[in-house]
């Protein structure tokens, strides 16, 4: 037991410091620019003729997180896409992901999530996790395709485990692009059209930009 005593009295103060921390704002410094998340929320993202349009967000926030979601349409095509960015206190943000607020919704996850990269050109290799959820009534059937990613800096990702990847970020944001899912798409075997994969990239790729702070 003596042996112990050294690693339990350095885990103690580990803890210790990582909680004073979190009190005193010692990881300010991880924090991205003050007004990023402002900028994030309020962007609108730019993808050849689509419009897009402010409507009621949905999902479920926790504590004093913020939420925001966008409608993409286009008139020329018949694809069209439902963006929401949640923002807030990291422990919030990194956790309550789609495939528990999905399920607790009504919806049938088709597939369990999985993580897909996708090149963004002008930032590189973008991780986000994708799933697919169906909600039944008796006159239709709702079938989405979800993919969502975290960031606390424009450099988005999917962690394995996002709480402890985001344990010294004080503010933390998500991003859900949802699309409708063919039934074809039930088993998660097709992939996503080059349209969708292009507005993806273009979401990241701008959501990126937003947050690069200003050269001196």
């Amino acid at each position: 037991m003596k042996t112990l005593a050294p690693w339990i009295a350095c885990a103690a103060i580990a803890a210790g410091a990582a909680a004073h921390g979190a009190a005193t704002h010692r990881w300010d410094a991880l924090a991205p620019p003050p007004a990023a998340m402002d900028r994030l929320h309020a962007h609108a993202v730019s993808f050849g003729d689509y419009e897009s349009a402010a409507v009621p967000n949905d999902l479920p926030l926790k504590e004093k997180s913020v939420g925001t979601c966008r409608r993409y349409a286009s008139a020329t095509r018949g694809q069209g896409f439902v963006v929401s960015v949640i923002s807030g206190a990291a422990g919030s943000v990194a956790t309550h992901t789609p495939d528990v607020c999905y399920v607790a919704s009504g919806y049938k996850m088709l597939r369990p999530p999985a993580r897909e990269t996708i090149d963004v050109p002008g930032v590189g290799a973008v991780d986000y996790y994708v799933s697919e959820f169906e909600k039944k009534t008796a006159t239709q059937t709702d079938r989405q395709r979800v993919r969502w990613s975290w960031t606390a800096d424009g450099t988005w990702a999917a962690p394995d485990n996002p709480r402890f990847a985001y344990l010294r970020v004080t503010n933390l944001a998500k991003v859900y692009i949802v699309t409708p899912a063919a039934e074809a798409d039930a088993a998660g075997a097709a992939e996503d059209p080059p349209a969708v994969r292009q507005f993806v990239a273009a979401c990241f790729a701008q959501y990126h930009a937003l947050f690069e702070r200003p050269k001196p």
